[in-house]
Formats: C-alpha cells, structure tokens, sequence
C-alpha cells in the first residue's frame, strides 16, 4: 500500500506547527487574524504567480464554485477560530476546534457520502483527541464560555469542510493551482478584517523573515503536500493526521521557546503520536472512492 500521501499530509500538518513558533518572532501587539490574512493572501499569491507562469490554470473554465467554498470555509475558520480562543482560553478554544475537526469530519464522510468510518479511523481519532487534550492541560487559563466553545465548534466544522470541498476541488485540479486559486481568494475575503485590525507591521523589516516564513512553508509549500496527500487518502483520516500541527507546536516550544510540559502533557504527546501511527499504518488497507462535494 502506498504510504506517501499519509507522509504528505503529516508533513503538512508539521509546517503548520512551526507557525505558532514562528510568529513569537513577529513585533509585539500584532492580531493573530491580521497574521491569517497576510499568510493566505501572500502564500496563495506567491502560488498564482507560478501557476500562471506555468499556464496550469484556464480560468475560463476554472471550477469557481469548488474554490469559493473551499476559500469561504478557511476564510471562516480562522476568526472562528481566534474568537473562540479569545473568549474561552487557549487551551480549551484549541482542543474543542482541534479535536472537534476530524469528528465533524468522519460525520460528515458518514451521513453525507455514505462512507461508514472505520475501527481503526475511530480508535487513532479517539487516541489524538485525547493526546491533544492532556497537551493542552498545562497551557495557561481556561474559561469555559459557551459562546467561545460554540465558535471553536464552528471552526470544527469549517476545517472539516474545507478538507471535503478541497478533496472535490481536487479531483478537477492539481494541487498547485487549487492551493494558489483557494488561498488567493482566502486571502481577499480576510483582508477587510486586516484593514481594519491594522496591517501597519507588514512594513517593518524585522518581521518580514518570519512573515515569508509562514507564508511560503506554513502556508504555500504545506497546503501542497496536504492536498495532494488528500487525493488518495480519506478526508476524515487527512484531518486525523492534522492532529500532528498541536504536537509540532508543543515540542518546538519545549525545544527552541523553552516551554515547560507536565507529566501529562508528555501523555498526551505519546497518545498523539500513537494516533498518528494507527491511521497511518492501519488505514491504508482501505481504498478510497470517489466522491464529489455537492455545492448547489
């Protein structure tokens, strides 16, 4: 069984997680959602130039509807997402939104495309979740907000179908030119926010090395490999192995930030890693159909 697009994937979800480690970098006071709509909008400008240097996009007869979604979906997720954080803390905003993606996720592969999931997608989702909470047990205070725990469920549900819409995206598209379309226009429906949150740091040189960063390697270069990983894999295994973005995160805090991790947290490590290799391994006796998102 091919084992490259569960590497891709996972390689992906660890690019994501050197962002956190990489905007500690930025100058202080700057909005996280601002941070959201430089990435998408520079990481999927820098992608459209190179794919219409490559002439791989035809935007005639471009699958417009597939990549406004796919665009609205990410667009939504990220003030979802700092909102719920805002409100009810890292550590909980994290979890719920995280740990929540590849429920939604499997639910949806279930009672939408009529694709039961698997024991072994049930048991490596339930081994993350659990890792990813025991990490967050000692991230700071929590508050458990109602409104902050619904919005980080929202921020569930729009990764979660971000990853669907995308896959459909992806039986159209190669990955280059769906990353650079989606993304680009991510980018736009942000900007507004980032207008009016202030974008007035992008002009200071120190910050433009960890901006490039993300933008190329969080953002450009991982949105490739995950997608590409999502044309031969299931999407709820791809948001599983997502999972790997919090514990990338974690052990770079501990390692270059010097963050301090408890007893449990280094469970929820073990736990994640278990997950990770479950769906890794044990998933790929599964082949994957062909489904298509229904956006009418």
């Amino acid at each position: 069984m091919n084992l490259l697009p569960y590497v891709l994937v996972l390689l992906a979800a660890i690019l994501w997680g050197t962002v956190g480690t990489t905007q500690t970098f930025l100058t202080d006071g700057i909005q996280p959602l601002t941070v959201a709509a430089m990435r998408s909008g520079i990481g999927g400008g820098i992608l459209l130039i190179i794919a219409i240097a490559m002439k791989k996009i035809q935007f005639r007869h471009w699958p417009w509807k597939y990549t406004f979604y796919a665009a609205l979906s990410m667009a939504l997720f990220q003030p979802l997402f700092f909102t719920s954080v805002r409100l009810t803390g890292v550590a909980i905003g994290t979890v719920v939104t995280i740990g929540s993606s590849p429920v939604f996720a499997g639910l949806i592969e279930w009672l939408y495309f009529k694709n039961k999931p698997t024991r072994t997608w049930g048991i490596a989702t339930v081994l993350a979740i659990f890792g990813c909470i025991l990490l967050f047990v000692n991230k700071g205070q929590a508050t458990v907000n109602p409104l902050g725990i619904s919005l980080a469920l929202c921020a569930g549900i729009a990764f979660a179908t971000y990853t669907h819409v995308s896959k459909s995206l992806m039986d159209k598209e190669s990955a280059l030119p769906a990353v650079a379309m989606t993304f680009s226009m991510c980018g736009l429906l942000l900007l507004p926010i980032a207008f009016i949150l202030g974008v007035y740091w992008v002009t200071q040189s120190a910050n433009w090395p960890p901006l490039l960063f993300m933008c190329i390697f969080g953002t450009s270069i991982a949105y490739v490999l995950f997608q590409t990983g999502l044309q031969k894999i299931l999407s709820s295994s791809a948001v599983t192995l997502s999972l790997a973005e919090p514990l990338t995160a974690a052990l770079l805090g501990v390692f270059l930030v010097g963050e301090y991790l408890s007893v449990a947290s280094w469970i929820g490590v073990a736990m994640l890693l278990g997950g990770i290799i479950v769906i890794t391994f044990g998933g790929r006796t599964k082949s994957i159909p062909q489904i298509e998102v229904s956006v009418e």
